[in-house]
């Protein structure tokens, strides 16, 4: 008999931008940029282009790049990793996370992910033969809940997925979180693994890298991506961080997905490591502008909104307008009724129906302001048109 491949369900998340195209809504679903990074950055790829850098590159990333991020890394964080055997370039950190999970943990291992996340890691962990478990986030703070993390951990237990700064909940972890995490990782010799894309976007404290703790350097994998930080999530230049016993094995998957990332794209993202700290700061204030005016104009629209600490995306409460609808429904509805676009919270629930009473959907605000005002005119207009039929 003919093998007959199983397919993975399509997202909730695919779903919704698939709809806000169909209407033509205001697409605060999809967190990407409506404008371009740093022109320096383009015009450096440009160049590379022209100048005969279009053939394969070295499946682990061209020299110049993995070393400028080393020196970033040190710079920043205090970390030392060596370029040559422990900085892997990658097609972006969903492809990290997928070489990571298939070459770290054996078919039948355990890994806890907490809910909600990201909608690929479960993905990721099914395709490597992996049983991943969710370990809820306590709203309306979301922090963890080190009890219910605890009783999650058996014997098969081999690795945890953490996601910092956190989507879509804006959460940074507090240093209690994090020395927590640190000391049960090292008393479960657990392997976790970071998905730290949004390092550059924390607002009101620093991220810490998990690496950084004591004993996690040699336990922690750090994806992380230039996507988000240089606003150019289309090239698709990501990059992990780990000791040569992780990245060995690691680099032999990706060689395997992909072989290499684009080689122009890695050469224009070796000025994005030239950048000066005055880039980060006016990166962070934009943002900042933009987060506040969503969230202002979300609290005056009845919504209950937790300022993020970092990310750009915002969970909104929705119960002043459907306490008794599920998440899905309400998302479905302001697209259509209001044309504008967001995500309901189930959709990075392993099991959906776990988050159907929590009455959260997920704004982007990584858009130009006059698309999030417009934004912010249509749902009024919607929304009170909702309540009156």
């Amino acid at each position: 008999m003919p093998y007959t491949p199983r397919p993975l369900p399509r997202s909730i998340y695919s779903q919704m931008t698939q709809k806000a195209l169909e209407v033509q809504a205001v697409n605060l679903a999809q967190g990407f940029p409506d404008e371009d990074g740093p022109k320096e950055i383009i015009e450096e790829a440009i160049r590379a282009l022209q100048s005969q850098k279009n053939q394969y590159a070295p499946s682990h990333g061209i020299p110049s790049l993995r070393q400028a991020i080393s020196e970033h890394i040190l710079h920043t964080y205090g970390l030392s990793y060596d370029p040559e055997t422990e900085v892997t370039i990658v097609s972006g950190a969903t492809e990290g996370m997928y070489c990571a999970l298939q070459s770290l943990f054996q078919k039948g291992d355990e890994i806890i992910a907490f809910e909600p996340h990201y909608e690929s890691y479960p993905a990721a962990a099914r395709q490597a033969g992996l049983l991943i478990k969710g370990c809820p986030l306590l709203p309306p703070d979301f922090s963890i809940d080190f009890d219910r993390l605890h009783k999650l951990i058996t014997k098969n237990t081999k690795g945890i997925i953490l996601n910092m700064p956190h989507n879509p909940t804006g959460r940074v972890l507090k240093k209690d979180e994090r020395v927590q995490l640190a000391a049960l990782a090292n008393k479960y010799d657990l392997t976790v693994v970071t998905d730290e894309v949004y390092e550059t976007l924390t607002y009101e404290r620093a991220h810490v890298p998990m690496a950084s703790l004591p004993g996690m350097r040699e336990r922690t994998v750090t994806i992380s991506s230039t996507s988000k930080s240089y606003s150019l999530t289309g090239w698709k230049i990501g990059f992990v961080l780990a000791c040569p016993s992780f990245t060995a094995p690691l680099r032999g998957f990706h060689q395997h997905t992909v072989f290499c990332s684009a080689t122009p794209l890695q050469w224009g993202m070796v000025k994005a490591f030239e950048l000066d700290a005055s880039y980060y700061l006016r990166f962070r204030e934009d943002f900042v502008k933009k987060r506040d005016l969503l969230v202002t104009g979300l609290r005056k629209l009845h919504f209950k909104v937790k300022e993020p600490e970092g990310t750009y995306f915002v969970l909104a409460d929705y119960s002043y307008w459907g306490e008794g609808m599920e998440d899905q429904e309400f998302a479905r509805i302001l697209c259509e009724k209001a044309k504008v676009a967001t995500i309901p919270i189930s959709s990075f629930y392993l099991d959906p129906r776990d988050a159907h009473s929590l009455r959260y959907i997920r704004f982007a605000f990584c858009k130009r302001v006059e698309v999030l005002e417009e934004a912010l005119r249509r749902l009024e207009t919607g929304l009170h048109a909702l309540a009156v039929s």
